[in-house]
């Protein structure tokens, strides 16, 4: 993945516990088709969310999403999508996801210029 780290098309947050990786989470960006409406102009697919067993419910997982969703609201992202999975479903609803059949999504205020 380093490749794609290194060209703008994935992004990568960690958690840390005393110097060791705790966790992860992956977001990469999907550009919409332009149009000539003023709107966001990127979504973002976030997956390979993990943290460790012994690193849950320490709201590490709750610190790391919430750092990219927040990078995200900065960088004026339309929304946010992943497949979540059943463990997972009650993070994503506390961060702001709803669902969509078996896709959750998040849609970001558009930031005002």
């Amino acid at each position: 993945m380093r490749a794609r780290l290194n060209n703008g098309q994935w992004y990568c947050w960690v958690g840390e516990r005393g110097g060791i990786i705790v966790g992860n989470v992956w977001a990469s960006l999907i550009e919409k088709m332009p149009n000539p409406l003023v709107e966001p102009e990127e979504h973002v697919y976030i997956t390979n969310f993990f943290v460790t067993d012994e690193a849950r419910g320490a709201g590490n997982g709750t610190r790391i999403l919430a750092a990219a969703l927040a990078w995200c609201a900065e960088r004026g992202i339309h929304g946010a999508i992943l497949w979540p999975t059943a463990r997972g479903r009650p993070l994503y609803e506390r961060l702001g996801f709803s669902a969509k059949g078996e896709v959750m999504q998040k849609l970001f205020a558009p930031i005002q210029h």
